[in-house]
């Protein structure tokens, strides 16, 4: 099994982009690509990987770590590495992995609980949808029961009952006639809302996971997988939704939500706009359970170039609708490895019809006012 790592993005010791290729070194299981960095100051040896000393490829790590939370034993999930690998490295050392990366894999103050509710192959539900592609649904039913018992999550219930119900209940030929919510371009109103940027726990799994992946069409499903297993508050990934035009309309003459203009929407392709259509669907990357809240996130390579604010929206809104759960309780984010961006939804489609002027509080004491121009705010 001879694998060759991902480019280095800089000197780990001095944070320099100044380096240059200094060769490679082989091991038993991989061959490693060294880099010298220039900065006089440091000029220190170094690799890409962040696992300095391991004879052991990171994927294979990983994948380890992923077996293991899923509730199989140290000499099983050792058993299947050597099925996929051709490796075996040993309960030992494998318990070394998990202790180094405890911190990185939250899931571990939850796993001890879950063994106990559900064996590894019914942890979590794996579903592939032909929905046009491919997507794999996955579903972890021991976290998210042990996530509803902590007290402010107790009120999600109704997401519980959906995710059960997505293999036997989600109506897959609306996936095949309806238009995808990332093809929508309708602008929403931006008065009244702030997308706040910051650091958060998903850009350090991101940091960690991607080392692994060669191909960029792996990074969604490696990154999902691993969340999935390993933090402890990803429920499920790729879930389907979709929303009707009589959802869309409901909530606009009853909710009084500001969605379409005067029923139309703008829509990838077309110059003019078009009557909603039908039915809108999508498929949402994670969902997560925490602080009293469900997260929607989307992975976005380059996320800060990227303002996908209608497609999380219209997420929200389906989910808001399959799930009965007001839209106050979602918040929304998009992320790659190194940003974070998150926002309310509820903010976008619902306007405060007020004149005096309204400030947001951080909690590092930064005041910010409140849009009251169609303008995105980023703080």
């Amino acid at each position: 099994m001879k694998k060759t790592e991902k480019l280095a993005e800089g000197c780990p010791y001095c944070n320099t982009t100044d380096f240059v290729l200094r060769g490679t070194r082989k091991n038993k299981y991989q061959i490693v690509q060294l880099y010298l960095c220039k900065n006089a100051t440091c000029g220190r040896t170094f690799t890409a990987s962040d696992i300095k000393g391991k004879h052991f490829p990171l994927n294979l790590i990983v994948e380890g770590m992923n077996y293991y939370n899923l509730g199989f034993t140290l000499e099983e999930t050792c058993s299947l590495l050597k099925q996929k690998f051709g490796v075996n490295p040993g309960p030992s050392t494998l318990s070394e992995w998990i202790s180094q990366y405890k911190p990185l894999c939250r899931y571990e103050r939850l796993r001890p609980y879950a063994i106990k509710m559900f064996s590894p192959k019914d942890t979590v539900e794996v579903v592939t949808l032909a929905h046009r592609q491919l997507y794999r649904f996955r579903y972890h039913r021991a976290k998210t029961d042990l996530m509803l018992q902590e007290f402010p999550n107790r009120r999600f219930k109704a997401l519980k009952d959906f995710l059960n119900g997505v293999s036997s209940e989600t109506p897959h030929q609306y996936f095949q006639e309806g238009d995808r919510m990332s093809e929508i371009r309708s602008n929403f109103d931006k008065a009244e809302m702030i997308v706040t940027g910051k650091s958060n726990y998903a850009n350090r799994l991101a940091q960690f996971v991607l080392q692994t992946v060669k191909d960029n069409k792996q990074r969604h499903e490696a990154l999902q997988r691993f969340m999935l297993a390993n933090d402890s508050v990803t429920v499920a990934t790729e879930v389907p939704v979709y929303i009707r035009k009589e959802d869309i309309e409901h909530m606009e003459n009853v909710l009084d939500f500001k969605i379409t203009d005067n029923g139309k929407i703008a829509v990838k392709g077309d110059k003019k706009l078009k009557a909603v259509p039908k039915l809108l669907t999508g498929h949402i990357d994670f969902v997560q359970i925490r602080n009293g809240q469900i997260h929607l996130l989307d992975y976005k390579p380059n996320a800060d170039k990227e303002k996908p604010i209608e497609q999380l929206t219209w997420y929200a809104l389906a989910m808001s609708r399959l799930t009965g759960l007001r839209l106050f309780e979602f918040k929304c984010a998009w992320f790659d490895d190194k940003h974070y961006y998150e926002f309310y939804p509820l903010h976008v489609v619902k306007k405060i019809r007020r004149k005096r002027k309204r400030n947001v509080h951080y909690r590092s004491g930064r005041v910010v006012e409140v849009p009251k121009e169609n303008i995105l705010t980023v703080v």
